[in-house]
């Protein structure tokens, strides 16, 4: 019973990991949006925007495959 507790949504514990987590999806999204669309990437921007991953997919497009800049 008292393992249930801790689960609770009314738990201080949950809330402050619910918190973590949103602002935690609401960073990496916003800065893989931005990525995204300063590269003109429609797809990626609408895949990023519809799709809840938890940070995932925007660390993926920022790390993996964003267009590499060249140099002048």
């Amino acid at each position: 019973m008292l393992g249930m507790t801790l689960l609770s949504y009314q738990s201080p514990a949950f809330m402050a990991f619910f918190i973590v987590l949103v602002l935690w999806e609401v960073l990496w999204k916003g800065v893989g949006l931005w990525k995204a669309a300063r590269n003109d990437d429609k797809y990626w921007f609408i895949a990023i925007l519809i799709i809840n991953t938890l940070g995932i997919l925007p660390i993926l497009y920022i790390y993996i495959f964003r267009k590499s800049k060249k140099g002048i």
